[in-house]
């Protein structure tokens, strides 16, 4: 009996911990294995593999937990934060954004992007003013009756533009113009809904990183903020006291380049958040290949280059509002050639700073009033800035093809540069035409179109010179997640 305890003890010596491991365990460790951190993952994995003394005895819970922790690491966007016992937190936020909201986002500008051609449009039949109310809920709807459709007819009756401009109008010709504010603004709502809501959903539900989610909600108090201005905008054309007396009824022009430049604004934060979502999740996908552009990103040659995209893209901007005050005071209705403006070059001193703007006896204001009122003054400026803009994008081409900055460029930032030149060549073209032929609305939308579309081509270009210090980490611990499990 005695010899039979001692051979007991021996065998048991020789069998390992992992042997006696009931069924309850293994399934409770695949349990931690799967929702633990790689980390941790990688840790439980490599520790059972140690505890057998050759390939040939590994445990099925090993494999299983090296299984898992390559499922879970294959899709860093859905990575989600952890608690400090190492367990999964369902409620953070997640570590990256999913693509479909880079999608989201990017179909939203381009919805921005067609109601600004369409405001123009708008504005350019003289279609802005036929709706003298604001009602965003009730006026989601058109007059459905003739008695309504009287009823609005005589509240654009009573509107100085009416009773200076269409005092021949009738009510068939009423509902022409009315149905393009009404669809304008149909279209604002629609941005708006399907904007705000999904973004209380992502928010809500914590499916974007906390960064993105402070960037939907700037966006989507934007859009509302845009909302405000519009009807503003649209008041300052319905009142007499807003507008000098006998002067033709319009929109101020101020209000009309804040409508525009907060437009751009919401367009352009839209593009920029979408297009960073989609470069994110593709650096993911081969985070080798990005660490390796990244890289070359960081090459001293580029930083002029850098910096001169980003100023480029704030003298666009300004072109851009200037523009918006040659559209408010109907500056393109006067000099109509091109590059002379008359006689020379420019219009005479005394004509560029003319008194009447002025409204102090001091004439302390001249020369602002002048820029921002006198139509010629602000024809002038806005020639400026234009052909100012065409020349900058030029010597950016010439720029970026010495050297050093053509070796050090990636292919996607080469063909950004690229696209600008043809983006100012196609701009320049119509904003000529449409001065020349005395501002057609075919043309002048164009024009419009093609200034987003040159803005556009600023940020994408200064998007991919960008190294982005969030994506970079992602892709830098993803790495080291890689090279921890090749060992």
């Amino acid at each position: 009996m005695a010899a039979l305890q001692l051979g007991l003890r021996r065998a048991a010596a020789q069998l390992s911990r992992p042997s006696f491991i009931c069924g309850k365990c293994l399934r409770q460790q695949a349990y931690v294995a799967h929702w633990s951190t790689p980390i941790q993952t990688l840790k439980l994995s490599t520790s059972i593999r140690r505890s057998y003394s050759s390939p040939s005895q590994a445990s099925p819970i090993a494999s299983l937990a090296e299984t898992v922790r390559i499922n879970s690491n294959s899709s860093p966007e859905n990575t989600r934060g952890t608690t400090a016992e190492g367990g999964a937190n369902q409620s953070s936020f997640p570590e990256a954004n999913p693509k479909s909201v880079g999608y989201w986002l990017i179909g939203s500008a381009v919805s921005v992007f067609g109601i600004v051609v369409f405001g123009g449009l708008t504005r350019l039949t003289e279609s802005g003013l036929s709706i003298t109310e604001w009602r965003p809920v009730t006026g989601s709807l058109p007059p459905l009756s003739q008695a309504d459709w009287e009823s609005e007819f005589e509240k654009y009756r009573a509107s100085p533009e009416y009773k200076l401009i269409n005092p021949h109008m009738d009510l068939q010709e009423f509902k022409k113009i009315y149905f393009m504010e009404w669809t304008h603004r149909l279209w604002g709502r629609f941005i708006g809904l399907s904007f705000v809501l999904p973004t209380i959903y992502l928010v809500a539900r914590r499916r974007v990183t906390p960064r993105m989610a402070g960037t939907l909600v700037g966006i989507s108090t934007l859009i509302g903020f845009q909302g405000f201005i519009g009807w503003w905008m649209v008041k300052s054309g319905l009142k007499d006291d807003l507008f000098a007396p006998g002067s033709h009824p319009r929109v101020s022009q101020y209000r009309l380049a804040a409508h525009l430049a907060t437009a751009f604004v919401c367009y352009s934060w839209m593009l920029l958040a979408g297009l960073n979502v989609l470069r994110t999740n593709r650096a993911l996908q081969d985070p080798a290949a990005a660490l390796a552009t990244f890289t070359k990103l960081q090459s001293p040659a580029l930083k002029v280059l850098r910096g001169s995209v980003a100023a480029l893209t704030v003298l666009i901007f300004t072109t851009v509002l200037s523009g918006a005050l040659v559209a408010g005071l109907d500056a393109g209705l006067i000099y109509n050639e091109f590059p002379k403006m008359g006689v020379g070059y420019k219009p005479p001193n005394s004509e560029l700073m003319d008194k009447f703007y002025c409204r102090k006896e001091d004439g302390s204001d001249l020369w602002w009033r002048n820029m921002l009122e006198n139509p010629s003054l602000v024809q002038l400026d806005h020639r400026i800035l234009a052909m100012t803009t065409f020349t900058a994008v030029m010597a950016l081409f010439a720029y970026s093809r010495t050297g050093r900055v053509k070796n050090a460029m990636t292919k996607d930032v080469r063909k950004g540069v690229t696209g600008l030149v043809h983006l100012v060549s196609l701009q320049l073209a119509l904003g000529i035409s449409t001065l020349i032929y005395m501002v057609p609305i075919p043309l002048a939308a164009a024009h419009q179109a093609g200034a987003l579309a040159l803005l556009t081509g600023a940020l994408v270009a200064g998007q991919r010179l960008r190294i982005p210090k969030r994506t970079l980490a992602l892709v830098q611990k993803q790495l080291r997640m890689r090279a921890s499990s090749a060992r």
